[in-house]
C-alpha cells in the first residue's frame, strides 16, 4: 500500500482497499477504465499516490497508449515522481490487489460515495471558518447562498452525464408521450396553458422546452405569462372520484421568477383576473364592499394554489438556477417563468463584461436547467426599439434586443402583439381641408373595432412544429387573456 507519508494525516473517509483494487484492475487490463471513468475523477481518490496514477493511467488511455507497469514506471521515472507513489514495488502491489468482474465499478462507486462525504466536510469546513471570520462586506446572506452553491454543485455532479440511450428505449419514451397525448383531452402532450388555440399550435408546453415569450412594452407580456401560470397551476385543482372517496389533485408546481414586479403585485393581477375588478380599481383605492366580498372569495380560492414567486430583483443564472433545483428537490416542479431575461445576470456578474455574451451565457444556462429538470422554461424578453420605426409593427425573431444565441437556444420563440394599441395612437383627426378625412376615420373605426379586445401570439420559431399566428381575447382592465369568440368575426382571425 501506499507509504505512511503519502497520506493525509486527518482522518476522514477513505477505503484505500477499493482504491488499489481499481487502480490494479485498470493495470491488469485497461479496459476497466472505460468502465468506471464516467464515475470516478482522480481527485476522488483519498491517496494522494492514488491521484497519481489514476491520472497517469487516464492520460495514457485517452492518447491510445496501454496503461501498466512498464509505461507507469517509465512516466514516473521521467519526471522524477516514483518515489512519492511508492516505487516500482508498489505498482506490482497493485497488479496483485486487482478486482476482476463487475465489482470493480462496485468499488468505484465506494471511491467516489467517500470523496463525496469528504467534499461535505470540507464545505462545512469552510462553512465554519466564514462564519467565524467572514470576508469585508461579506452578510450571513452571502455565506448562506454560497454554501447553496457548493452543495448544489457537489449533489449535481454527475447528473447530466446520462450517456447514450438505445434506440428501443427512445421510442419506447416516444410512445408513452404519443399515449399521453392520444389520451388527453385537446390532444395537448404538455402542460396545457387552457388558451385553446395556442394549445392546438404548440402541442401545450413540453417537458425540456426553453420558451422565449417576447413583445414590445405594454403588449401583455407579463400578463400572458401570469394567465398561463395561474391557467397550469390551477387547472387540475378539481375534486375527483377515487375508490370511494373524493379527494382534491393539485395542477401543475409554478416557479415564478419575478425580477421587476413584487408578489404583492403579480398577485394582484391574478386577483383581478378571478374576480374581474378592474386593476386600476386596486390602485386608486376605489374598491366597494361588495367587491371585498370578491377578492375574499378569490383568496381563499387561490391560498394553496401550487404557484411559487420569487421576486428577488439582480438575481444572477446561478443563483435563479440554484433556488429551482431546491424547488424541484424539495416540493417538485412542473414549470418555470422568469419575468424577463434581460434581468437576469451573468455567473460572474461583471459590469464591463459584452451583453449580448452575457445574454448567450443565460440562454444557454437556462436551456440547460430545462433539460436537466425536464420541465418547460419560459423566459420573457424585450425587444429591441427598430419595431417601432416599421409601419407593421408585428415583430420578428431579428427584433429580439441583445439576441446572441436566444433564438438558437430556444425551441420556441413567441411574440405578444396587440395591433390596438398602436391604432389607438394614429386616431385621424378631422381636416377641412381633406375630403377624405371622414373616410379615413370610418376605416380607421372599422379596423379598430375589429381588432379591440384581442392580442395575436406570433409563433415566430417551433423546432417541433409549425410556426403562425393565433388570435386571443385580451382585457385590458384585468389583465386577462382568454379564448377569442370568433362570432362575426372575420376568418384572418
Amino acid at each position: 500500500m501506499a507509504k505512511d507519508h503519502d497520506l493525509p494525516s486527518v482522518d476522514v473517509p477513505n477505503n484505500l482497499a477499493a482504491e488499489a483494487a481499481v487502480l490494479g484492475a485498470i493495470l491488469f487490463d485497461n479496459n476497466a477504465y472505460q468502465r468506471v471513468t464516467e464515475i470516478l475523477r482522480a481527485e476522488d481518490f483519498y491517496a494522494p499516490a492514488h491521484q497519481e496514477i489514476y491520472a497517469t493511467c487516464s492520460g495514457l488511455i485517452e492518447q491510445g497508449r496501454v496503461a501498466d507497469g512498464v509505461t507507469l514506471r517509465e512516466q514516473f521515472e521521467r519526471t522524477d515522481q516514483l518515489t512519492v507513489i511508492g516505487g516500482a514495488t508498489y505498482l506490482a502491489d497493485l497488479l496483485e490487489s486487482a478486482a476482476f468482474g463487475p465489482e470493480v465499478t462496485d468499488y468505484a462507486r465506494i471511491i467516489r460515495d467517500l470523496a463525496v462525504r469528504r467534499e461535505l466536510l470540507s464545505i462545512g469546513t469552510g462553512l465554519k471558518g466564514r462564519a467565524l471570520a467572514p470576508e469585508a462586506g461579506q452578510s450571513g446572506s452571502d455565506q448562506i447562498e454560497m454554501a447553496e452553491r457548493e452543495l448544489f454543485a457537489l449533489a449535481e455532479r454527475g447528473s447530466n452525464q446520462r450517456g447514450f440511450t438505445d434506440f428501443g428505449t427512445a421510442v419506447r419514451e416516444s410512445l408513452v408521450m404519443a399515449e399521453a397525448a392520444f389520451q388527453r383531452d385537446g390532444k395537448i402532450a404538455g402542460i396545457a396553458t387552457h388558451l385553446d388555440d395556442l394549445d392546438h399550435k404548440l402541442g401545450g408546453l413540453h417537458p425540456s422546452d426553453l420558451i422565449i415569450l417576447a413583445g414590445r412594452p405594454s403588449m401583455g407580456k407579463t400578463s400572458l405569462a401570469t394567465n398561463i401560470a395561474y391557467n397550469a397551476a390551477s387547472a387540475c385543482r378539481r375534486e375527483v372520484q377515487e375508490d370511494g372517496s373524493r379527494k382534491t389533485v393539485d395542477g401543475a408546481v409554478v416557479a415564478f421568477f419575478s425580477l421587476e414586479m413584487s408578489a404583492e403585485q403579480l398577485a394582484t393581477r391574478i386577483i383581478a383576473e378571478r374576480t374581474g375588478i378592474s386593476s386600476h380599481k386596486f390602485r386608486s383605492g376605489e374598491l366597494e364592499a361588495h367587491d371585498f366580498d370578491k377578492i375574499r372569495d378569490a383568496v381563499a380560492e387561490l391560498q394553496n394554489l401550487p404557484l411559487h414567486i420569487d421576486d428577488t430583483g439582480g438575481l444572477s443564472i446561478s443563483q435563479l438556477s440554484a433556488r429551482a433545483r431546491r424547488l424541484h428537490r424539495t416540493v417538485g416542479l412542473d414549470m418555470i417563468i422568469i419575468d424577463y431575461l434581460q434581468l437576469i445576470t451573468s455567473a460572474g456578474g461583471k459590469g464591463n463584461e459584452n451583453r449580448v455574451q452575457e445574454i448567450t451565457q443565460i440562454s444557454m444556462a437556462l436551456k440547460a436547467l430545462a433539460k436537466d429538470l425536464n420541465i418547460p422554461v419560459i423566459a420573457l424578453s424585450q425587444l429591441s426599439r427598430q419595431v417601432e420605426q416599421r409601419d407593421d409593427k408585428r415583430p420578428q425573431l431579428s427584433d429580439l434586443r441583445e439576441s446572441g444565441s436566444i433564438e438558437q437556444d430556444a425551441d420556441v420563440v413567441m411574440f405578444v402583439f396587440r395591433e390596438s394599441y398602436y391604432l389607438e395612437r394614429t386616431e385621424p383627426q378631422s381636416d377641412p381641408n381633406d375630403p377624405n378625412s371622414s373616410e379615413k376615420w370610418t376605416r380607421w373605426r372599422e379596423r379598430m373595432d375589429q381588432v379591440y379586445g384581442t392580442a395575436e401570439v406570433i409563433i415566430g420559431k417551433q423546432r417541433h412544429g409549425p410556426i403562425g399566428k393565433v388570435t386571443l381575447a385580451f382585457d385590458a382592465n384585468v389583465t386577462r387573456f382568454g379564448n377569442l369568440d370568433r362570432t362575426g368575426l372575420p376568418d384572418e382571425f
